[in-house]
């Protein structure tokens, strides 16, 4: 098995769902916008959890590429509708830490779908469906598993309130103080306390300022004075290259149990490690499996290495500051993917990988910083565009990377690496926020002086 025989068919449906992910990502900031949050979500989950469920009773492979991009359709939006719902649901002091523990839950979703996998893929029954003339068997029960999630969390946003911050900025008061007295009355069950907000500060918009077409939603993020964070926060999305080795991450971790367990060369680099061949028995009454036990063990290891080192930077963003973070992250773990291929050793090259995939906690960061930024009529569609820049970006950089890999293995991590490195760059062009919290922390102090006084 070489890295230039991977599956031809799982290389096609990834590209079908990074192309549906390209195609809704600003449809849905667009109506998470202009019709709110919390209902573009209920239909976003639904509608990509019955797509899904479809899919896997597909009677052909072409039914099931055509399922997969209509739920990536629908799927594509969650990311900036929820974090968007997010931020405007808790006190902005605790927005970047909320925000950046929700992202650890995010990293480790790959792992967590390695994790389901585990116990699925390997079964063994099949039952005939005569109706359909398909066999049901473990590949399409896993896909039906893949949607409970999606299921689950219909069900919680049910009883979630929309954005209050969104409903105000739409003009509705009223409603907005509703909501906050619904959030208030959860958050103090058992308790006495009153909730004592009787009117809100002026909306950043009103409704006779309602959006009333796309344009309306996109062109202010090309003007003064958010021109300059959109032009940054899209180059940081699109010079993050992280996400284009994910993707490789099983075939990789495939790769590395197979040396180590066929006890071969253990003075190899990230590339040799790829380009390796071996002789792998075929069990003809096991489902097929494109990865082992131990490889996907290590998927979800890398998840939960994300997960934890994103949690601990998160009690540490509000000190640091979430520029210098990134600018530290993109230096530090861009380095070690440049460094992968000069260490002669599988272990050390695997574990410079390793923290080079440590890079891609950056996006949650990313999405603090754009929160912090732009106003509530805005937001969805202010991380929904650099977000799909990104996805733009990665789509093209996995294709890149499926030819160099192959044909000039070293080139293409010393390029894509390089280029994440260089968002380090990119983001000393950011104000530093740790300044802009003290701006306000002296504003806020100096008006509650002032108050004394009088």
């Amino acid at each position: 098995m070489t890295v230039a025989k991977h599956n031809e068919e799982e290389t096609i449906e990834s590209a079908v769902d990074k192309a549906g992910t390209i195609v809704g990502s600003l449809v849905w900031g667009y109506l998470a916008d202009t019709r709110g949050r919390r209902l573009m979500l209920l239909v976003s989950l639904m509608g990509s959890a019955i797509i899904n469920i479809v899919a896997s009773i597909s009677v052909n492979w072409i039914m099931l590429l055509i399922l997969q991009f209509i739920a990536a359709l629908f799927a594509s939006g969650l990311y900036s509708m929820s974090m968007s719902l997010l931020s405007e649901s808790v006190p902005m002091a605790k927005r970047n830490l909320v925000i950046l523990l929700v992202t650890s839950i995010f990293l480790l979703s790959q792992g967590f779908m390695a994790a389901l996998a585990l116990p699925i893929i390997p079964l063994t029954f099949s039952y005939y469906i005569s109706s359909l003339d398909i066999y049901w068997n473990s590949w399409r029960t896993l896909v039906v598993v893949y949607s409970i999630p999606c299921i689950c969390s219909f069900i919680c946003f049910l009883f979630m309130q929309e954005s209050p911050k969104f409903v105000h900025a739409m003009g509705d008061e009223q409603k907005s103080l509703e909501i906050l007295r619904i959030i208030h009355k959860y958050n103090h069950l058992g308790s006495k306390k009153e909730f004592q907000v009787y009117r809100i500060k002026k909306a950043e918009m009103n409704k006779n300022d309602t959006p009333s077409s796309s344009k309306d939603q996109i062109v202010p993020l090309f003007r003064a004075p958010l021109l300059k964070p959109t032009i940054i926060m899209t180059l940081l999305y699109f010079f993050q290259q992280v996400g284009a080795f994910m993707v490789w991450l099983p075939t990789i971790a495939n790769q590395f149990v197979q040396v180590t367990e066929t006890g071969g060369n253990t003075d190899l680099t990230l590339c040799e490690i790829l380009n390796s061949e071996f002789e792998v028995s075929v069990n003809p009454d096991v489902a097929p499996c494109a990865l082992n036990e131990t490889a996907l063990l290590m998927v979800l290891a890398v998840g939960a290495l994300q997960c934890a080192f994103n949690t601990i930077l998160s009690l540490m963003v509000t000190k640091i500051g979430r520029r210098n973070i990134v600018i530290a992250l993109a230096g530090i773990c861009g380095l070690a993917g440049i460094l992968v291929n000069v260490v002669p050793n599988t272990t050390g090259s695997i574990v410079l990988f390793g923290i080079f995939l440590m890079g891609i906690i950056v996006m949650g960061l990313y999405t603090a910083i754009i929160v912090a930024i732009f106003p509530t009529h805005l937001r969805a569609m202010a991380i929904a565009l650099p977000l799909t820049a990104s996805r733009i970006t990665t789509f093209i950089s996995i294709q890149i990377l499926n030819l160099m890999l192959v044909n000039n293995c070293d080139a293409g991590f010393y390029l894509f690496t390089s280029i994440f490195t260089l968002s380090a760059v990119i983001a000393a062009f950011l104000p530093d926020d740790r300044r802009l919290q003290k701006e306000v922390k002296n504003e806020t102090e100096a008006k509650a002086e002032n108050i004394t006084k009088l």
